[in-house]
């Protein structure tokens, strides 16, 4: 019987194997959506347990590894949602930008904050989108699944964020 059907099955060191393999990529993901090692790690434990007691409802015809991220994104989105919690994307994408520092380091900061805020006021259904396609550059087929949409949706959602994000900062007198 394959590992997968034994983890439907409920056999405990089919449950052990996946975990094992899967806890890196989940906890990536996990960083990705909320960029928060600490709480990724209990996020991450959370979408095991939450696997684990799910094992009798898992297809094992499917990828376990699909089904574990979109647990996990389900999470993280909860988690990001209750608390109003809000990442500094826009810094993480300033600062992503190789080549020499620029020359007036007030202006880049105010740049900074613009794009945070701007960044902040995003809907949660296209924050999450423009952070995983946008910043961590993830294919598009991996966020549709984790998200649990199309891949014509996470292309919509990302146009849609790419020009909120640009109207926003042209109100805030910034022109990228």
């Amino acid at each position: 019987m394959a590992l997968r059907e034994r983890f439907t099955h409920g056999e405990i060191a089919a449950f052990e194997t996946l975990f094992q393999r899967h806890q890196g990529e989940v906890y990536r993901w996990v960083v990705c959506l909320i960029r928060d090692p600490a709480a990724a790690e209990d996020l991450t434990l959370e979408t095991f347990w939450r696997i684990y007691r799910a094992h009798a409802r898992f297809d094992a015809a499917r990828c376990f590894g699909a089904w574990a991220r979109r647990i996990a994104t389900n999470l993280a989105l909860e988690y990001l949602g209750k608390a109003g919690r809000e990442v500094s994307a826009g810094e993480d994408l300033l600062n992503a930008q190789p080549g020499p520092p620029a020359p007036d380091s007030a202006v880049l900061a105010d740049t900074r904050a613009a794009l945070r805020r701007a960044f902040g006021d995003l809907p949660v259904k296209l924050k999450s989108v423009a952070r995983l396609v946008l910043l961590e550059q993830q294919p598009y087929c991996e966020v549709a699944a984790a998200l649990g949409i199309t891949v014509e949706a996470v292309k919509s959602r990302e146009f849609r964020a790419v020009r909120l994000l640009r109207k926003r900062l042209k109100e805030m007198g910034i022109e990228l």
